[in-house]
């Protein structure tokens, strides 16, 4: 089963990502992460300063990588 962590690493290189840019894409959602942060989630597992990515990292990214790719949603008229 994939991690949250294998998943990360799949979209950064399916989509061509830097840390720069993933830290940008976070922050459409108003998310806030460091390089160091970001940079400890894409280590090796057996790498002594590997921090295992939440749910919560994931779905923002996603949300965000959304917001990236299709631009922002339309506001409804009422």
């Amino acid at each position: 089963m994939l991690s949250n962590n294998d998943i990360l690493k799949k979209l950064r290189v399916a989509h061509k990502l830097r840390t720069d840019d993933i830290i940008d894409i976070l922050k459409l959602v108003d998310f806030q992460i460091t390089k160091g942060a970001l940079g400890d989630m894409f280590r090796k597992e057996d790498h002594p300063n590997y921090v295992e990515a939440g749910d919560q990292i994931l779905r923002n990214f996603l949300n965000g990588l959304i917001i990236h790719l299709r631009g922002p949603m339309p506001k409804k008229e009422k």
